[in-house]
């Protein structure tokens, strides 16, 4: 059964992969600032009151469902750039749209982090402004 059960998640994974062109570093590593943007949102309202996506700062469910759907159509655009580059034999639309998603959600929690009091390394700000700049450039080749 186990066995059964771990091949099973192992074909579903590969044909995910698969769809997505391929599993890269920037996409662990988008996944990866999602799930700590979702958690230091969570903390963010609910140790600390502080959010700005409720009326009262707290925690509330609606507002985590949203941040859900968000993060999922997120991925869904992913999916979309990255089957433009099987079309299109690019590899570059799909790395554009991932980085401009990191830089998003680095955003992000640099802002939760702050509003939970935490100093803001200047490392941090300028990587950000690094991958900004990268973005930008990515878009300007897909243009040419």
């Amino acid at each position: 059964m186990k066995t059964g059960f771990c091949t099973a998640i192992g074909f579903l994974g590969s044909a995910i992969a698969s769809l997505f062109g391929g599993w890269s570093t920037g996409m662990t590593t988008l996944l990866v600032f999602m799930a700590i943007d979702y958690i230091s949102g969570i903390i963010v309202a609910g140790v600390f009151h502080k959010s700005a996506k409720s009326a009262t700062g707290a925690l509330e469910s609606r507002a985590g469902l949203k941040g859900l759907c968000r993060k999922c159509f997120m991925l869904l655009m992913v999916l979309v750039a990255a089957r433009l580059d099987v079309v299109m034999e690019l590899s570059i639309i799909c790395n554009a749209v991932i980085i401009a998603f990191i830089t998003n959600e680095t955003i992000s929690i640099i802002e939760n982090a702050g509003l939970m009091g935490i100093p803001i390394p200047s490392v941090l700000t300028r990587a950000i402004e690094v991958l900004k700049s990268k973005a930008e450039s990515d878009e300007l080749k897909d243009g040419e």
